[in-house]
């Protein structure tokens, strides 16, 4: 099992919804901002994503969703299909707080799987946040070729793409 290596890539964040300070919710975009986008989060945060990836691997079909928010494991919103089963990237869908300073994509690849999951840290912990949903595209890079591999997500469980 391997990581992708450190890259960055600056892509155009759209605001998929926001919570309003009355608590109503607003599913019209609230704006547009560039940022840039990372696929290897703080070294801190590296040991939760590789335990929940080798839990996936060691009991793949048969994982639950990790409970929470955890800045380690952001659930994805989804991944598009490589144009070939020999390609060795994946565009991903993160779904990340708008209150994140910074926010990527890491992966972590097996014989059968590769395991995906969104990442985040938080301008100020402390700080009081908006619930609001931001996702944008990112591109993770394969060791190998996708070439059948399911593709599952750390945070939720769930197969995003059959390979």
């Amino acid at each position: 099992m391997q990581h992708t290596t450190h890259r960055s890539r600056t892509l155009t964040t759209t605001l998929v919804g926001c919570l309003a300070a009355t608590g109503a919710l607003a599913l019209a975009g609230c704006g547009r901002a560039t940022q840039t986008v990372h696929t290897s989060p703080p070294q801190h945060q590296a040991d939760a994503f590789d335990k929940r990836a080798a839990q996936i691997v060691r009991d793949w079909p048969k994982v639950a969703p990790v409970p929470g928010r955890q800045e380690a494991l952001l659930p994805l919103a989804g991944a598009d299909r490589p144009a070939t089963a020999d390609a060795r990237a994946l565009t991903v869908t993160v779904g990340h707080s708008a209150c994140d300073a910074d926010y990527g994509a890491r992966v972590l690849e097996s014989k059968d799987l590769v395991v995906v999951s969104g990442w985040g840290t938080k301008k100020n912990p402390k700080a009081m946040c908006t619930d609001q949903l931001a996702t944008h595209k990112t591109q993770v890079r394969l060791n190998g070729p996708l070439a059948g591999r399911k593709v599952v997500d750390a945070a939720t469980g769930r197969q995003l793409l059959k390979g």
